[in-house]
């Protein structure tokens, strides 16, 4: 049942929600929205998340249960592709970024200027690491398939170990 707000509206704005998953490449949070996932952050590092203010943290909401179970058959090798409502926040060139790295198949990895030429910016290869640094939804939205034209693993939020760790569990080289 909705509650009015301070000034007598009645809302259906439901408040966030968040979980964490322990995982093969360490802490997770997962944060949502009413029926969106909106991030997948490590809780380490130099970009470490914590949950953010107001939210519950609620593993029964429907999008985070779907999005653990998800994750859980992904780390044991049994899922290739997520199928989850997302919602990232960023501009509308970092969203152009996300949703082409989101069709790079499982266990593909491609050059930044890849992506920068199949957005139609075959210069903006910065800006595609840029925003692809920036990912707000780790693993599910796969930055880590994106690595240097000669093949290098270069940056990664998470830190290069991990997004060799994913590399390698796509690639059924997992440690």
């Amino acid at each position: 049942m909705n509650a009015p707000d301070d000034r007598g509206r009645y809302t259906t704005h439901m408040t966030p929600r968040h979980a964490w998953l322990d995982s093969p490449v360490g802490r997770l949070l997962l944060c949502a929205q009413p029926g969106v996932l909106t991030e997948l952050r490590f809780t380490d590092g130099p970009h470490a998340a914590s949950a953010p203010e107001r939210s519950i943290e609620d593993t029964t909401d429907p999008v985070i249960a779907m999005a653990l179970t998800q994750l859980d058959e992904y780390f044991a090798g049994k899922l290739r592709q997520f199928h989850l409502p997302l919602a990232p926040k960023g501009t509308p060139f970092q969203q152009k970024v996300w949703k082409r790295l989101g069709r790079i198949p499982y266990g593909v990895a491609v050059s930044y200027a890849d992506v920068a030429y199949d957005l139609g910016t075959p210069t903006a290869v910065r800006a595609v690491g840029a925003a692809n640094g920036r990912n707000p939804i780790a693993i599910i939205v796969p930055c880590h398939r994106v690595i240097g034209r000669d093949g290098s693993l270069t940056g990664y939020a998470g830190g290069l170990e991990r997004k060799r760790f994913l590399l390698d569990l796509e690639a059924g080289r997992a440690r």
